[in-house]
Order: structure tokens, then C-alpha cells, then sequence
């Protein structure tokens, strides 16, 4: 069963985490099982990007991001080459270490 190694994160996960994850599960479901409570504003619809996380390894064993994905990551604070939308990456057989940005972009909490 493939891991996720989630590199420590100040407020979410402060001493990172390994977290094993089903071929074909989310990174974002695996984290959640975990205990592991990323953001996720539009509760896995892709039309957000609280959710963003980089893989820093791992990445070419998923599969493309798809032009909605590519659409919303353009939006994402921090957005590096390896970066992805949790609710749309899904693991692959391979074990990723992903990395949890300082910041996201919540736009329905900071208009209020």
C-alpha cells in the first residue's frame, strides 16, 4: 500500500506525518482519514484552491492534472511545478512526500 509523507506544516501537522493510501485515493481523502484536516472550501468539487499541496515527490507517478485542475492551480498562492489540487490528485502505486503551502486563498471566508 503506497504512503504519504506529509512534511511538517505549523498549524496543520506540525510533525508531519505518514499516512498509508489506497491506488486511486485522493490526497486529500487519504490526509482526511488520517486526522489530517486540509482545507477544502468546496468540499472536492475542483472549484477551489484550498486544497492545494505540492508533491515534492512522487509527482510523475499520477496521472496529469486535467485543464479544470490547471484552470484553479493558475489561482493558488505559492503554485510551483509539482503543485496539485488534493482533491483531484490521486495516488498512483508510488509513495509521494507532499508538502502543505503556508497560505491558501479562501475567497468565501475572506469576503466576510
Amino acid at each position: 500500500m503506497p504512503k504519504i509523507i506529509f512534511l511538517p506544516h505549523e498549524e496543520i501537522c506540525p510533525d508531519g506525518a505518514v499516512v498509508e493510501a489506497e491506488n486511486g485515493q485522493s490526497i486529500l481523502d487519504a490526509a482526511l482519514d488520517s486526522g489530517i484536516e486540509i482545507e477544502h472550501a468546496c468540499e472536492k468539487s475542483c472549484a477551489c484552491t484550498t486544497c492545494h499541496v505540492i508533491v515534492r515527490e512522487g509527482y510523475d507517478s499520477m496521472e496529469e492534472p486535467d485543464e479544470l485542475e490547471d484552470d484553479y492551480l493558475d489561482k493558488a498562492w505559492g503554485l510551483e511545478p509539482e503543485s496539485r489540487l488534493s482533491c483531484q490528485a490521486r495516488v498512483s502505486g508510488k509513495d509521494l512526500v507532499v508538502e502543505l503551502p503556508k497560505y491558501t486563498i479562501n475567497i468565501v471566508s475572506e469576503n466576510h
